[in-house]
């Protein structure tokens, strides 16, 4: 039934591929599980914003399991929505800020208001189709720009969370020089692991990887827990203990939290003020390109994209609008579609049955949260599987038009552009705008379409309206 339902023999995939693929996507981005909550409560930032950790898990699990089934069952493709990165750090640092100086008390239900209204807005435009529209209109060689700069994107998040590119106040970024961190260890490890699997073509190469850095973690946390006073008290020792953020599990199964903090406490009545009106249309814009950047770049990658088209674009785009609207009811920032889909494309996801099988993991992750944790929380293990799958999208790079100018050069915009602005969204957006300009100038105006000369219209007056007169 499985089999013909998600049309498995026709994607020439498997029952056994597919959950792998599942599996291989939720460990990447099993993550969210725990960031958002610290994100949306402001633990992780030392605040408190008023909003409840376990409440917030529980909302990013179920809004993250709804919208991801949907796009299993109707768009069948194999992609995982979830809370966006980028759209929660703009939840906590600008909506809730803004809704508290307009002197609404209750600040946070006021920008769980705006998100639940952009997603609205959203659904709205998926349903009429305008979003679909927009995909197909991009050029074939932007879309392969779009999908080497996610790839890029992805590596480059691997390498921080790894630990092998860090912050540095000169230069912004710089390599770690502590090789014999465990978190190092780790991460070269994973990805050793990985690699030479994958270069011998065993399948599951990139799950592979990550149980073996999850091993090799619990192993050295076991030797640093264990080792002599003696030992321990050496200066390099410490720094490397300090370096490593590895907590072994207490336990496998919890009771899920609570989600009565949050549920259905958006104040939509103050969110439609003039005050939060902008917000709204951050929120609206962040989820559009984010969503359809991650829709081009893996349906590149997977070879979904047919004749310049991506079928079944309208379902696909359904499923985060739909997840953005109830994850608001449910109290959590808006839902996009999630770039570590990618990981579970690369093992040879297929189909909605690796969507499906995403979705009932992260149910099943209300149950089992501590294990989840340990594995999820500790960005040395996963970030083998970004740098791995990063890598490998490269390759659309070869299907860019390198022969003219007015192709390759907005290309090259968006695929230096969304790893440096750290924003899948403004990456596209300088290929949106460069795009159109650069035909119009150079006589080839007809080349574009009208959606796109529109498009290009309104990022440019979104830019220098909104957010540059934004805080």
């Amino acid at each position: 039934m499985l089999s013909r339902f998600f049309r498995l023999a026709e994607n020439q995939t498997t029952v056994r591929t597919e959950l792998l693929a599942g599996v291989t996507t939720f460990l990447t981005m099993a993550y969210i599980i725990f960031v958002q909550p610290a994100v949306l409560s402001g633990t992780m930032f030392g605040m408190k914003t008023g909003m409840d950790f376990g409440a917030v898990m529980a909302a990013t699990c179920l809004s993250t399991a709804l919208a991801t089934a949907i796009m299993g069952l109707y768009a069948h493709y194999p992609i995982a929505q979830a809370p966006g990165m980028g759209e929660n750090f703009f939840f906590v640092f600008s909506a809730t800020p803004a809704a508290a100086a307009a002197g609404y008390t209750n600040s946070w239900e006021v920008a769980l208001g705006t998100v639940f209204i952009s997603g609205l807005l959203f659904l709205a435009l998926s349903l009429v189709g305008v979003r679909a529209k927009l995909v197909d209109a991009i050029s074939p060689s932007l879309k392969n720009g779009i999908a080497v700069g996610i790839g890029l994107f992805i590596a480059f998040i691997g390498l921080q969370n790894g630990g092998l590119i860090v912050k540095d106040p000169g230069t912004l970024v710089k390599l770690n020089a502590h090789f014999s961190s465990p978190d190092l260890v780790v991460f070269f490890f994973g990805l050793l692991v990985t690699l030479v699997l994958h270069v011998r073509r065993v399948r599951g190469s990139i799950l592979w990887g990550i149980i073996g850095a999850t091993v090799l973690a619990v192993v050295l946390q076991f030797l640093l827990v264990r080792m002599p006073e003696s030992v321990a008290s050496s200066k390099l020792v410490k720094e490397s203990m300090l370096m490593t953020r590895f907590t072994l599990a207490k336990g496998i199964v919890s009771a899920p939290p609570s989600l009565a903090p949050t549920f259905f406490k958006m104040d939509l009545v103050h969110a439609l003020s003039l005050t939060m009106l902008p917000f709204v249309v951050v929120f609206l814009f962040m989820n559009v390109f984010d969503t359809m950047g991650t829709l081009i770049g893996v349906g590149e990658q997977a070879g979904f994209i047919k004749n310049n088209t991506l079928p079944r674009a309208e379902q696909a785009m359904l499923s985060d609008a739909i997840g953005t609207v109830a994850g608001a009811a449910l109290g959590t920032s808006t839902i996009t579609s999630y770039i570590e889909s990618a990981a579970g494309i690369e093992q040879g996801g297929r189909t909605g049955l690796t969507a499906m099988t995403i979705a009932l993991l992260f149910l099943l992750a209300l149950f089992f949260s501590p294990l989840i944790a340990m594995v999820g929380s500790y960005a040395a293990i996963t970030a083998p599987a970004l740098v791995m799958v990063g890598s490998m999208m490269m390759q659309n790079v070869l299907k860019i038009d390198w022969n003219d100018p007015s192709e390759f050069a907005p290309a090259f915009l968006v695929m230096i552009g969304i790893p440096l602005s750290y924003s899948i969204a403004d990456g596209l957006a300088l290929g949106f705008i460069s795009h159109p300009v650069i035909k119009l100038l150079s006589g080839r105006g007809k080349e574009i379409s009208l959606p796109m000369y529109g498009l290009a219209i309104l990022l440019l007056v979104y830019f220098v309206l909104v957010r540059g007169g934004m805080k």
